[in-house]
């Protein structure tokens, strides 16, 4: 559970990392900013924060913000509704950014593991992106992701978000922030 000290520091830091990535929002795209702490009141290691341009039935995009070595759990995208999963592409614009999925396992991977979570990060086949590469991650794929040592902000570009189906390998994961 997060302050709402918490909670409004978080996205003001997210905002000057958006715009030190010179990605600008109007003031009501700033005031949408999500913070994400999964339900696990550990937002410096795990979560994110992020704004949703456009959610339509076909399209997404989104901005993710991602504070120094803060980790986004692994989950995968199921279907919904007889739908396939959402299939997204992460572009990094600012900072370095790995990405986990399943296939052969990096050796010695760039990521720290969150002290505590590691029985819940199973997939280890390392992408290293940095401002201006990109890795498309398909439907109902096991991925996570954490920022490099000075943070990281992510482009996302998919299918349809339906966020709320989300599974994650953790089972005390929550999709809601809850706050306090």
């Amino acid at each position: 559970m997060l302050t709402k000290t918490q909670l409004m520091a978080a996205r003001e830091r997210a905002l000057a990392s958006l715009e030190q990535a010179n990605i600008v929002l109007t003031p009501e795209e700033a005031d949408r900013i999500e913070v994400a702490d999964f339900g696990l009141s550990d937002l410096t290691r795990q979560g994110l924060q992020l704004i949703t341009y456009v959610n339509t039935e076909r399209v997404c995009a989104k901005d993710l913000v991602l504070f120094p070595r803060q980790t986004c759990p692994e989950h995968r995208h199921p279907s919904v509704s007889g739908l396939p999963g959402k299939e997204e592409t992460f572009r990094c614009r600012a900072g370095l950014v790995y990405v986990y999925l399943p296939g052969p396992v990096t050796p010695e991977i760039g990521a720290l593991i969150p002290r505590g979570s590691q029985e819940h990060y199973t997939v280890f086949n390392e992408y290293v992106l940095e401002p201006g590469m990109q890795v498309t991650i398909p439907p109902d794929t096991l991925h996570w992701f954490q920022a490099g040592d000075e943070g990281a902000v992510v482009s996302e570009f998919s299918t349809r978000s339906t966020d709320e189906h989300d599974v994650f390998t953790d089972p005390n994961i929550r999709r809601d922030t809850l706050v306090r």
